[in-house]
């Protein structure tokens, strides 16, 4: 088994209480993502579309980074970091542009 990877059974309840507020964080950021794509197509407001994209990159993507980079590649913690934190800096830097861009 490679070094860092956890099997669920032999997670601490800590490491499974972080897994599950992770995939709360994406759950809950798609959810509103979504209600915000929603009120793009209802009103046609670009910037509820950009909301909704800053949404996703802040909380899905991060999540699914690292999911797909565990799973795919065993790379070093710091990469994960680091693409997860661009991420979100996208995503914050998206939902600036919905809040004070012209659209």
């Amino acid at each position: 088994m490679s070094q860092g990877v956890v099997r669920l059974d032999e997670a601490t309840m800590f490491e499974l209480l972080t897994v599950v507020s992770l995939f709360l964080v994406a759950l809950l950021g798609t959810i509103i993502a979504y209600q915000a794509y929603r009120g793009y197509r209802r009103n046609d407001a670009t910037s509820m579309l950009y909301l909704a994209i800053g949404l996703l990159l802040l909380t899905l993507c991060p999540f699914l980074i690292n999911i797909a980079i565990t799973t795919l590649v065993a790379p070093a913690r710091v990469v994960i970091v680091f693409l997860e934190n661009v991420s979100r800096l996208l995503g914050l830097l998206v939902i600036m542009y919905s809040l004070y861009g012209r659209h």
